[in-house]
């Protein structure tokens, strides 16, 4: 008996294709300069990735279907140990949510990347992480044996399976944060996720302020009640910023956004 699986739909060119094809940037992002520009990726929901980025390097993430989601993760890549941390990060910054002017910042008090662009206005760090339990009871069991490219993929295992490739362990999973989500607390103190915000067509842009290891997952929200395993596809692409100038907007934020980036110039100085 033959199984159908579907396939991902990808845009990517055959290997064949010229350099310049690899242009994915220009459908959702024409206005970085082809020279600025590293590379670009355009990922479908449920896929995972992970980078190494230098210090100066932003990363651009454009919504290509209502619901994207991206769980990003941070590790310093000078020493792993070292980490986006989500507690001190917002008891900083005085704040639940993340807009443009804000900072990733680790334990040491440096900020790791900043978001330097934003048309949303509010991205969840306190939703965690879709775990592969939960999305099994959301949306039922369709593993890879059986269903191929259409299986479903928890955004804990794609983390997991992106920072093994940089000698990390479960041990080493942090909670994420969650671009293009909205989680607000109701009246009795309860999560809630908004479904009704429009993200399709929506960007965030992070600038890495130290070398850094990023990790994503492009799996659904953990507390996204919308039915179906579903989630949209995100581009992604890589150009060089350089590092924060002296009228930066996150370094006029707050004095703690100004101080985690000195932190962080005195850091690579040394």
């Amino acid at each position: 008996m033959s199984l159908h699986h579907p396939e991902h739909t990808l845009d990517n060119p055959p290997m064949s294709a010229p350099v310049d094809a690899v242009a994915h940037w220009r459908r959702f992002a024409p206005e970085l300069s082809a020279d600025q520009v590293l590379w670009s990726e355009t990922l479908p929901g449920g896929a995972h990735w992970s980078w190494r980025l230098s210090r100066g390097t932003a990363l651009r993430f454009v919504a290509l279907d209502e619901r994207a989601n991206v769980s990003l993760v941070l590790y310093a890549a000078h020493h792993t140990l070292e980490r986006y941390n989500m507690p001190d990060s917002l008891k900083a910054q005085h704040t639940a949510h993340y807009r443009a002017g804000h900072v990733l910042m680790s334990e040491n008090g440096r900020s790791m990347a900043s978001f330097t662009h934003d048309t949303l206005g509010w991205h969840d760090p306190l939703g965690a992480l879709l775990d592969t339990p939960t999305m099994e009871a959301k949306y039922g069991e369709r593993r890879y044996e059986q269903h191929r490219n259409a299986m479903q993929r928890s955004g804990r295992d794609g983390l997991l399976i992106e920072t093994a490739k940089h000698g990390l362990t479960a041990r080493d999973q942090i909670a994420p944060v969650n671009l293009f989500s909205k989680v607000a607390v109701d009246a009795e103190g309860r999560f809630q996720f908004d479904a009704e915000r429009a993200v399709k067509g929506t960007m965030v842009e992070l600038r890495m302020d130290m070398d850094v290891i990023v990790a994503i997952s492009t799996a659904p929200h953990p507390l996204d009640p919308r039915p179906g395993y579903a989630p949209g596809k995100v581009g992604v692409a890589a150009w060089r910023c350089g590092p924060a100038p002296a009228d930066d907007l996150c370094r006029r934020f707050r004095p703690e956004c100004a101080r985690a980036l000195h932190n962080s110039d005195t850091f690579a100085l040394s």
